[in-house]
């Protein structure tokens, strides 16, 4: 066999280890077994099929292995998501005297640093490669900007990346695509549009990152502006655009433009499948996420993985279908073989509870908890919203003060103890949990809604008064409110109030945020919808009104809260006030 024949034998068995297996015997027996470039061609399709301990002997049998060994299989590594293994071969490169790392070694170490989560490696790594004279290149610099935003180390990304002196696109989106997935998704707006004043064309994975943080922060205006773009400039509509742009649809509230831009993708996964599932759920379309994942599993030959699962229990939940959801449930390991995690179980619990099958729920804790898996606070947290829905005050009380236990400086728990008090009329409780929340310290979660206007974001927050048009938003929500009262509407009585998160004022419960963004949307637009994203779970108070403000001023108002969307429309919700 010729050394070109034998190049071309490998390339055609591809990364298939039976078929690799069997060049190299061939290799061995026609004396082409020692071939450095043979070997190492072996090697990169070896650790493309993730075949860990045929890539260690094809690697272990090169004495002396150089430069160019080590960088191959520490590249193929990273790329083939072998972190661990990138790593291992990383320092064995250091304990070889003969050979010295590259640009290419750091950028592969550095990336699966980032895989890994692990900081800590990381830094030390950015400290060797600063020594070894890469702390200035490019590659190197764009792969510390993901590592340490990846890592949770804004600060230390923006550091890195300021000290660029030249940015490629891939540091700008390695920023951008950090910020956004460390819940910045403002800031990375922002970077994006520095991005484009500097003079830089964005490429797809731009998109993605922007498109994601146009979804987290409700920017259907820039976001629309990206997928015209996109469109106008003849971007290859990929799996990763098109799951991008069902997101942003879904999360700004039009699940119908959402389902078009998944009918009109040409390749679609299960990650896009999972994104539509979940917009169905979020938007109240229980049956629809159902029938949408049942068409998945038998008319597409999709399968569906951890998240899908996550995905379509949430939207059983969500919809009271708990029938579905039990199916659904069973599904998971019986097909599928996968094993129900924590947010499965959660989810489990949510449905059952809310549904009203509160002894079913707890029955189901009690179950995970004799194999050791009911240890999860979050458990306990779904289980104690079903109680409050359903006014099980004993057993709330008794959940509430498990998960205090479980997480004392969760100030969220101390909360749900008190409301369950209010509610119960134990004032005097209310009173001894709020005076221990303030001697330790514990605040609640402050709570602000954002709509968009004319390209514009707007914050407010309760009793806001830092808009320039405060007199006009607080006039015109007292107008709202008196027509409100016309046709039915009533306030919460004064025994709830307790159990509002925000206060217990009555100006508090008027000018709650999210009913200042929805009268300030309403003053300013004309026969259109508004969207409001909230920031936490939207009030009684303000769910009831809402019904009422969508009649008297003939407009449609959409909620995102923390939970899940809210479309008011003709006095009534989509969420059918199971929510």
């Amino acid at each position: 066999m010729a050394n070109s024949a034998a190049y071309e034998a490998i390339v055609r068995a591809g990364p298939r280890l039976n078929q690799l297996q069997q060049v190299h015997a061939h290799l061995i027996v026609t004396g082409y077994g020692h071939s450095r470039s043979l070997l190492t061609k072996l090697l990169t399709f070896a650790c493309s099929a993730k075949a860990l301990a045929y890539t260690r002997l094809l690697f272990l049998s090169v004495p002396l292995p150089d430069d160019f060994l080590f960088n191959t299989v520490i590249k193929s590594t990273s790329k083939s998501r072998l972190p661990l293994d990138c790593l291992a071969y990383y320092r064995r490169m250091l304990s070889s005297s003969n050979v010295s790392p590259s640009s290419y070694t750091f950028t592969s170490v550095i990336k699966s640093c980032a895989d890994l989560c692990e900081l800590k490696i990381g830094k030390g790594v950015h400290c060797h490669a600063v020594v070894s004279g890469f702390g200035s290149d490019s590659y190197v610099q764009a792969s510390l900007v993901a590592l340490y935003a990846k890592c949770g180390d804004v600060r230390g990304a923006r550091k890195v990346f300021d000290e660029m002196p030249v940015k490629s696109v891939v540091a700008w989106n390695s920023l951008v695509s950090g910020l956004e997935q460390n819940g910045l998704g403002e800031e990375a707006i922002r970077v994006f549009y520095q991005m484009r004043e500097s003079g830089l064309e964005p490429d797809s994975a731009t998109f993605v990152s922007v498109l994601s943080a146009c979804a987290q922060t409700g920017g259907i205006g820039l976001g629309s502006w990206v997928h015209r773009y996109i469109v106008d400039k003849g971007f290859e509509m990929n799996v990763k655009l098109g799951t991008a742009l069902v997101n942003l649809y879904s999360r700004c509230g039009d699940v119908g433009k959402a389902r078009e831009v998944f009918d009109e993708m040409k390749e679609t996964n299960v990650a896009a499948w999972t994104a539509m599932i979940s917009a169905y759920g979020s938007h109240g379309c229980g049956k629809q996420a159902v029938d949408f994942f049942n068409k998945m599993e038998d008319g597409y030959g999709v399968t569906p993985n951890d998240v899908t699962f996550v995905a379509v229990l949430s939207a059983c939940a969500h919809a009271g279908l708990v029938e579905e959801g039990r199916s659904v449930y069973k599904r998971m390991s019986k097909r599928y073989g996968l094993v129900p995690r924590v947010e499965h179980h959660v989810c489990m619990v949510d449905m059952l509870g809310r549904a009203g099958f509160l002894d079913e729920a707890y029955s189901f804790i009690h179950q995970l908890d004799a194999t050791g898996k009911a240890s999860s606070p979050a458990l306990w947290t779904a289980m104690l919203g079903a109680c409050k829905m359903h006014r099980n005050y004993d057993l709330g009380v008794d959940i509430a003060k498990r998960l205090i236990a479980l997480e004392p400086e969760n100030p969220g728990h101390h909360v749900m103890l008190s409301n369950i008090y209010a509610l119960s009329g134990k004032t005097d409780e209310v009173s001894h949990v709020r005076d221990g929340m303030i001697k330790n310290n514990l605040r609640k979660q402050v709570g602000y809604s954002v709509i968009e206007v004319e390209k514009k974001t707007y914050m407010f927050s309760m009793g806001d008064e830092s808009h320039p048009e405060t007199g006009e938003i607080y006039k015109y929500l007292e107008t709202l409110m008196s027509r409100c009262k016309e046709i039915g509407y009533a306030p919460v009585s004064e025994e709830v109030m307790h159990q509002v998160e925000e206060e217990e004022k009555e100006y508090a419960l008027r000018y709650h945020s999210e009913k200042l963004a929805v009268a300030f949307g309403l003053l300013k637009t004309v026969d259109e919808a508004i969207t409001v994203v909230k920031n936490l779970r939207i009030c009684e108070d303000c769910h009831a009104a809402f019904k009422y403000i969508s009649i008297v001023s003939n407009r449609q108002i959409i909620v995102r809260d923390k939970l899940r969307f809210h479309h008011f429309q003709n006095g009534s919700c989509s969420c059918l006030d199971y929510w």
